[in-house]
């Protein structure tokens, strides 16, 4: 049974998303990290990146596979996690702890989402 907080939103393509002031945080779900087993790279975008909602955001790479990340919005890359740059292995750990990146919206952007409960339902938990 995968680890579902309840006050984030999720994409069916895994990934979570919170809105804290004017930045949304995102990362990949516990489900997500559980299928990729060992990540062991991550490719941020560059601060200051344009991306899209549903766009590829970055790449995260295990022993398993290479996965694509979606953007949860439209708007401009504000911050990426360092930590995850040396140590990757840390999104295996605490996949909601070690989010991914910051991204501010655009004026507008609407940052929508399953809930907990659709997201459990989804992944069949």
């Amino acid at each position: 049974m995968s680890n579902v907080p309840e006050d984030l939103l999720y994409s069916k393509t895994h990934e979570w998303a919170s809105r804290q002031g004017d930045s949304v945080t995102v990362g990949i779900t516990d489900y997500a990290q559980h299928q990729l087993t060992d990540v062991v790279f991550v490719e941020f975008p560059k601060i200051g990146a344009r991306v899209k909602k549903r766009g590829v955001l970055l790449t995260i790479e295990s022993v398993k596979s290479a996965e694509d990340v979606f953007s949860p919005v439209d708007g401009t890359v504000v911050e990426i996690n360092k930590v995850l740059e040396t140590a990757p292995e840390k999104l295996n750990e605490d996949p909601y702890k070690q989010w991914l990146v910051k991204i501010k919206p655009d004026s507008g952007a609407v940052l929508d989402g399953l809930t907990a409960g659709e997201y459990r339902k989804h992944i069949g938990d």
